[in-house]
């Protein structure tokens, strides 16, 4: 699997609400400082976390986005998959239909399939939470270590 610019954004827009989560609407602009995201490329991945029901939208003065879910009960591999799509290495393990190929490929579908299956266990395992945990711990590192 290869994440694209579209999921690490993605994960990184979902962090970012969740380190501000229940201080109300995140403007738009502040996301997009913080996580170096362009900002109409910003629009563009809400729109898709939208559709995908992690966050919502609040319009007008004081608007911003919000998480629809606590970042406890949204699981990295569920974010993954709406941005980016499946997490399977090749078609054949996801639709669960037998390989179709006589050049070997068949040879090697239990392989992918441990991949595939150990990746959505692993992915599915992650939380927005433990992410922006992970930041927090990040920048009160760096912070401690800052000097003029």
């Amino acid at each position: 699997m290869w994440l694209s610019r579209k999921g690490d954004y993605g994960v990184r827009a979902l962090i970012d609400l969740a380190l501000h989560d229940g201080e109300g609407p995140v403007q738009r602009a502040g996301i997009a400082d913080r996580q170096e995201i362009p900002e109409s490329y910003l629009d563009h991945l809400m729109a898709l976390l939208r559709r995908g029901g992690f966050v919502r939208s609040v319009r007008g003065p004081g608007g911003g986005h919000l998480l629809t879910r606590r970042p406890e009960e949204i699981c990295l591999l569920h974010v993954i998959e709406t941005l980016e799509g499946s997490v399977a290495p090749i078609s054949c393990v996801e639709d669960g239909e037998d390989c179709t190929h006589d050049c070997g490929l068949c040879a090697q579908r239990p392989v992918w399939e441990e991949i595939y299956q150990d990746m959505r266990r692993r992915l599915g395992a992650v939380s927005i939470a433990d992410l922006a945990e992970r930041a927090r711990a990040q920048q009160h590192a760096r912070a401690a270590h800052y000097s003029i």
